[in-house]
């Protein structure tokens, strides 16, 4: 029996990659922040499709809450976990003028104390079993930084640190650490945009449009499978629109240099 624990499961990427893996876990866990009735929804088609589905509703980035439900977790599905999936989040778009504090507290709790609290509770079981594989989600913007987005980019920053750090130091107990950095996907933390924000967007990506949460799914369970060797490791996954970033930062840079030279 193969188990999984998701965390952020209810909508979007979440939910996509609970259900593509229901067809190769017999067995998986999820918790989301909010929207219970789409998680118990989640449960109820895992449950359908054979898997045994255990799932709570909390915030992850409270150890009191993580403590919980992980023990929760075990209880029910055992402690042979071969799989943790990091996918809560939220993001801060606006001016640092204009955020405060506890944006910035809220921010990180979400998408980096989460992280921690689960792989916390989590690793000791993985270490027992000398296997395991861990998977953050991430973003590009926590590799290339995004404008009104600071707090954002700094949480996905820490995560791909964090991400390869803790593949370094679980390597030798047979287990894997890894971010994948999501470009634009189409879920509704982008739906805050625009129809000409979003055409814009899509414009500027080489792959001509965002990714559906499947396809993210689909790769997510690609690295799930993937060997002992890929460790440690932050993996692109944004229809090639990173370089495009890099590419207006460098021009921006040259920019600004014959300026200061003129």
């Amino acid at each position: 029996m193969k188990t999984a624990i998701i965390i952020g499961a209810s909508t979007g990427i979440g939910r996509a990659t609970a259900l593509a893996l229901s067809g190769k876990y017999n067995s998986i866990s999820i918790t989301s922040f909010k929207h219970k009735e789409e998680l118990l929804s989640l449960r109820d088609e895992l449950m359908a499709k054979g898997c045994i589905c255990y799932c709570e509703t909390g915030d992850a980035g409270d150890m009191e809450f993580m403590e919980k439900f992980i023990q929760n977790t075990i209880d029910h599905l055992g402690s042979d976990i071969d799989l943790l999936i990091n996918n809560a989040g939220l993001s801060y778009v606006g001016l640092i003028n204009d955020m405060t504090a506890q944006d910035f507290d809220r921010t990180m709790k979400s998408n980096v104390y989460s992280v921690f609290n689960s792989c916390r509770l989590v690793v000791p079981h993985m270490i027992q079993h000398h296997k395991g594989h861990i998977i953050n989600i991430s973003s590009v913007w926590g590799n290339v930084g995004a404008s009104c987005e600071v707090a954002y980019s700094a949480s996905k920053g820490a995560v791909n640190s964090f991400s390869k750090a803790l593949g370094k130091e679980l390597a030798p107990s047979g287990i894997t650490v890894n971010a994948i950095a999501f470009g634009a996907i189409d879920t509704s933390m982008n739906g805050h945009l625009s129809p000409e924000e979003r055409q814009m967007l899509e414009d500027e990506i080489p792959a001509g449009r965002m990714a559906i949460p499947s396809e993210a799914a689909d790769f997510i369970v690609h690295i799930a499978e993937c060997g002992e060797y890929l460790n440690g490791q932050v993996i692109t996954f944004d229809g090639a629109w990173q370089y495009v970033l890099f590419i207006k930062f460098y021009n921006s840079i040259g920019n600004f240099v014959q300026i200061s030279i003129a």
